[in-house]
């Protein structure tokens, strides 16, 4: 039986050199491609390297900027009318805070003695002149009618001597009369002509001065009836009502105080008609105006309104404005709600724009840095209008253009980062 050459075989150790040489080559192969990585991109300029999760990008696209300005504020009655107290006396509050009163309902009283009595004194001395205007109108008629009995008498006295004279004309013809009593007859005739005459005058004069002197009584009377009704007009205005229905607001005064004229008393808060107040920084105070839309934002809910008042007055560095928008029965609103809001102050079609970012103020809204190729490259800019969302770009890019809008201070100013 013929053996195997097992026997001669001997077991050999790989060397060293043979065991390093893949390892030697794909660190060589790894060192190369880097190389060629740093000379294709000018490594001489690449002074270092940023991790790309620790940016944010965006594109700079063309379109319509909104400029707008956000703001907060709170929701308002837009009618809550303060009532005032329209005489010196003591109050009594009927309505309490909260409670719903309708419009005309009597909300609060004033006591007040000097005007009540007034009231009956001025009344008084209407009726006393009323009896007097009634007392001259009898007494013009009992004028009127002995001014009309003299007239009469007067126009029988006429005829008495027409007929006289007649007489007279007839006897003086047959010579039954002597001249000296025909003439005496006409002289009587003549005399009862000019009584009549006379008494007709007087009737008018008469008539005519009466009327005067009513028209002035009735005018007296009249002129007190407006006092009379003034002070009326004061004492129903005691019982304070509520000008618009609604809730009461606020107590402004003490139950049963001593309060003055013009004293404000109550709020009554309407609920049907709601507006917004907005604060808006004073640096847009110029560029607001009436009748700009405003975005208002209940709770996720969004309503579209209108600028309907701006304050004249700078306070806290804000400027109060009012908003009218068209109230819905499903956003609930109440008074001193809180919402948030944007105003629209101007559109500008067709501008080159990107997001704004913590770029604008670290790089002071003159320097971006322009990614290209995982190259950030340090651009100088010129930034123009801004909305809450976008800025627009005057100068130093392109649509197209992607652009770091993170703050730049990781990349300390340097002329060229890599993003890996």
């Amino acid at each position: 039986m013929i053996k195997d050459t097992s026997g001669q075989d001997k077991h050999i150790a790989p060397s060293l050199a043979r065991r390093l040489k893949w390892p030697v080559t794909l660190g060589s192969t790894i060192l190369l491609l880097s190389g060629l990585v740093w000379a294709s991109v000018s490594g001489s300029s690449v002074s270092q390297s940023i991790d790309r999760s620790e940016l944010r990008f965006a594109t700079l696209v063309r379109g319509t900027l909104v400029r707008d300005v956000a703001t907060t504020g709170k929701i308002v009655a837009a009618n809550a009318p303060v009532l005032y107290s329209p005489e010196k006396g003591t109050v009594t509050l009927i309505a309490n805070p909260g409670d719903r009163v309708e419009k005309g309902q009597v909300v609060a009283t004033i006591e007040s003695h000097s005007l009540t009595n007034s009231l009956k004194q001025q009344e008084s001395l209407l009726d006393s002149m009323r009896s007097s205007l009634a007392r001259a109108k009898l007494d013009a008629r009992r004028s009127q009618l002995k001014a009309n009995q003299t007239l009469d008498m007067a126009k029988v006295d006429l005829e008495a001597a027409d007929r006289e004279s007649r007489r007279g004309d007839q006897l003086i013809e047959t010579s039954l009369i002597s001249k000296i009593d025909y003439e005496k007859g006409k002289d009587e005739l003549h005399k009862a002509k000019l009584l009549f005459a006379h008494a007709q005058q007087e009737v008018a004069l008469m008539k005519d001065t009466l009327t005067f002197e009513l028209k002035n009584k009735a005018a007296e009377v009249n002129r007190q009836g407006l006092v009379v009704a003034e002070l009326q007009r004061q004492v129903t205005a005691l019982n304070i009502t509520a000008p618009v229905g609604g809730i009461i607001g606020n107590w402004l005064t003490e139950q049963k105080a001593r309060i003055a004229q013009s004293q404000p008393i109550l709020t009554v808060v309407d609920l049907s008609a709601f507006e917004a107040e907005l604060a808006v920084p004073e640096t847009y105070a110029d560029e607001l105006g009436l009748g700009m839309d405003v975005e208002l934002n209940f709770g996720g809910v969004m309503v579209m309104g209108k600028l309907s008042s701006i304050s004249p007055e700078v306070r806290n560095r804000e400027v109060a404005t009012r908003v009218r928008f068209t109230q819905d029965s499903a956003l609930h609103l109440r008074q001193n709600q809180r919402l948030s809001a944007r105003v629209l102050l101007e559109n500008r079609p067709d501008v080159l724009m990107v997001k704004r970012g913590a770029f604008i103020n670290s790089g002071g809204g003159r320097l971006v840095y322009r990614l290209q190729d995982d190259i950030a490259q340090r651009t100088a800019i010129a930034l123009g209008a801004r909305s809450m969302s976008h800025i627009e770009v005057l100068e130093g890019g392109e649509a197209g253009d992607e652009w770091v809008i993170s703050s730049i201070e990781l990349f300390k100013n340097a002329e060229q980062v890599l993003v890996r």
